[in-house]
């Protein structure tokens, strides 16, 4: 089995968990950190920067399948030759802090070439829909992305929010646009979708609610001082999207009784 197939598993069961490194972060200790956090909580996946040395780490460090995020289509070619199970055009979010906006028509002509480059390679792709433009382009973009025969889509919009309010109102405020995102294009198209973008085990649970089939949980995990509250941080999120799954098993248990 193809480390790979864990993921699609886990994302036929809409219960995939991928723990984000962060697209920027070439920071070898800190990312080794967060790969041992997903491995020892058995996520479904981890996401690491297109780093040819950090790609060869991850590996070594975890059975479960790498996904690598990039922009350049030539740094994800050179992540599919240095063994990545997975590559993805997206994780937007560093890009917004240097204040960086990327439009449907960019995303897709960076997709195009990446395709052209690695000639589909066996290798699985996802690409994220920028949060930042309007819906309706948002849609559109994943139409394109599905005729294209993209494998998985994924949700932002923590970068577009400003949460004002403390505690769990907080984390709502800053999850809710990559939800209502993934609302909309769950709707819209057969692909399977990720949502990603400030969410927190507060929040997870709402996330497959609105119709993921995956999680992309970074910076509560990527942001945390030691390698310890990495781990537990990713144990919470893996059981928390676990409690969804159970509560679904018995409810469908219940209406066979019935």
């Amino acid at each position: 089995m193809k480390r790979i197939d864990l993921f699609k598993k886990d994302l036929a069961a809409k219960r995939a968990v991928k723990i984000i490194a962060g697209i920027d972060n070439f920071d070898m200790d800190r990312v080794k950190s967060v790969v041992i956090a997903a491995d020892r909580a058995k996520a479904s996946a981890v996401d690491v920067c297109a780093n040819e040395e950090i790609i060869k780490m991850a590996k070594e460090n975890t059975s479960l399948p790498v996904f690598v995020s990039s922009i350049v289509p030539e740094d994800l070619a050179m992540a599919v030759k240095a063994g990545a199970d997975a590559i993805e055009i997206g994780n937007f979010d560093a890009l917004y802090k240097k204040g960086m906006r990327m439009s449907a028509m960019e995303i897709l002509d960076i997709v195009k070439e990446t395709l052209a480059l690695i000639k589909k390679s066996n290798v699985f792709v996802c690409v994220t829909v920028p949060g930042h433009i309007a819906i309706s382009d948002q849609i559109n973009l994943a139409k394109e992305l599905e005729a294209l025969n993209i494998d998985l889509i994924q949700t932002e919009g923590a970068a577009t929010v400003d949460a004002q309010s403390e505690g769990a109102r907080g984390l709502l405020e800053t999850a809710e646009v990559s939800i209502a995102n993934t609302i909309e294009l769950a709707r819209n198209v057969e692909i399977p979708v990720m949502t990603a973008s400030g969410l927190t085990t507060t929040t997870v649970p709402m996330a497959l609610a609105a119709g993921a089939s995956a999680v992309g949980v970074g910076s509560c995990v990527n942001k945390l001082k030691s390698e310890i509250e990495m781990i537990a941080a990713a144990c919470a999120i893996v059981e928390s999207v676990e409690s969804v799954r159970g509560s679904k098993e018995v409810s469908n248990k219940t209406e066979v009784l019935a």
